[in-house]
């Protein structure tokens, strides 16, 4: 076995060397050092199943090695050159993704993070509107960058203490003293009230995840898109749709916003395109595409490698039919977890579509339970399983994992869910 260093020099070093900000799962975190489709191994031995798939970055897999062979090929002959010169893989993957996007939508910008996604979709908005004001829902995360961060409702993650007034925050579909339709009517209503006080003139546009990941597994009515889409549509207004982690394939069809029939004016990919490799993309229709003609670039955006490694991935998820996969294992997850949330009182809500499922955990009082979802997260560890947490009050659980895992991973996982639970009511 080689010789790593082990969690706690990990931790020591982060600690001289990182910023404080970096923060990591668990009280007695392993050091991960490999991954083999749905497994992470860590450096004393132990397998894992992976629940949590990095966020929904590794869709396919774990050192998939189909896609893997792909990368190591395309590394082997060109890495990079930028934008500047031609290359072909970067044109290929933009068109084989206007195959797969939504609608009209066939126009793609190439970049590494979903940040640098939706803040090119942002700029986007502004440069063919000429508005310059936008609206987004609470419990919303879109990235890291001055405006994404300004357009992130998740009060952790806004990290900058000065940023931008340009955005008007309304609630989402979701209030646990509501009813899912009624906080959606209200959520409607409230932007309808913002475009009337603010001018339809002023704002760019209204920017929202289809499923709110960070935000704690929110998932709209399926008429709530619909109805949003022809309320911006009336006012001149576009739809950004952030499927940063909901895309490809993960809940069941290529984009989640393709369950609520609307095709956005924008929509923006990464993470699990790349399955590991850092790519990103924000894309849009001819007419909306043709108002960006300023010079513009991201100099890794749509490298040789990366774009490549997208291609093998678009295949992977085709070939091996992974909406299909991640509907019926889905299915079969989000069932266990009802069967499970009658019988621990802990469960107030499960929600999610497809592969992207989370359970909300609630006190006797109605007071978010993060202490017990940090308690379950720690066994489920210690049994060999890991997942996620999220949510205003960090006390959702989320399950989106890999989408290659079978049916006895999902049993697996809801046993060891049950085993934890139970050490609850101890």
């Amino acid at each position: 076995m080689p010789n790593y260093i082990g969690p706690e020099k990990i931790i020591q070093k982060k600690k001289e060397f990182l910023f404080p900000c970096s923060q990591h799962f668990y009280k007695k975190p392993p050091q991960i050092v490999s991954g083999e489709m749905q497994y992470l191994f860590d450096s004393e031995g132990k397998k894992y199943l992976d629940f949590y798939a990095g966020v929904s970055v590794i869709n396919c897999g774990h050192c998939n090695p189909e896609i893997l062979e792909v990368t190591i090929a395309q590394m082997k002959t060109l890495m990079h050159t930028s934008t500047i010169y031609l290359t072909e893989p970067m044109v290929n993957l933009a068109e084989k993704l206007s195959h797969v996007l939504p609608g009209d939508i066939k126009h793609s910008f190439f970049c590494c993070s979903g940040s640098e996604a939706n803040e090119g979709a942002l700029l986007l908005a502004r440069l063919y509107t000429g508005r310059n004001e936008f609206i987004s829902l609470n419990n919303s995360l879109h990235g890291r960058t001055y405006l994404t961060m300004s357009a992130t409702s998740l009060p952790m993650w806004r990290a900058d203490p000065m940023l931008s007034d340009c955005v008007t925050f309304v609630p989402n579909s979701y209030d646990k003293d509501k009813t899912v339709d009624e906080a959606a009517r209200n959520s409607l209503k409230s932007i309808e009230k913002v475009i009337q006080s603010k001018g339809a003139d002023k704002i760019a546009a209204l920017i929202a995840e289809p499923v709110q990941g960070n935000g704690g597994i929110i998932t709209p009515p399926n008429w709530y898109f619909k109805k949003l889409k022809m309320l911006l549509e009336k006012n001149g207004i576009l739809l950004i749709i952030d499927e940063i982690q909901t895309g490809f394939a993960r809940t069941g069809k290529m984009f989640a916003i393709e369950h609520y029939d609307v095709v956005p004016d924008i929509i923006t990919v990464a993470k699990a395109l790349g399955n590991g490799i850092p790519i990103s993309a924000f894309c849009t229709s001819d007419k909306i595409a043709s108002s960006f003609t300023k010079a513009s670039a991201s100099t890794l955006g749509g490298n040789p490698v990366a774009a490549s490694t997208a291609i093998a991935v678009l295949d992977y998820i085709e070939r091996n039919d992974l909406c299909k996969n991640a509907e019926i294992l889905g299915g079969n997850l989000k069932e266990g977890l009802v069967k499970l949330q009658g019988m621990y009182p802990i469960i107030y809500d499960v929600r999610g579509i497809g592969l992207m499922l989370g359970i909300e955990l609630l006190k006797g009082n109605g007071e978010p339970a993060w202490e017990e979802a940090d308690y379950i997260l720690e066994i489920l560890k210690d049994e060999g399983i890991l997942i996620g947490k999220n949510g205003l009050g960090r006390n959702v659980l989320a399950f989106q994992p890999p989408l290659i895992i079978t049916e006895n991973d999902v049993d697996f996982v809801l046993d060891k869910l049950n085993f934890a639970l139970n050490k609850l009511n101890f």
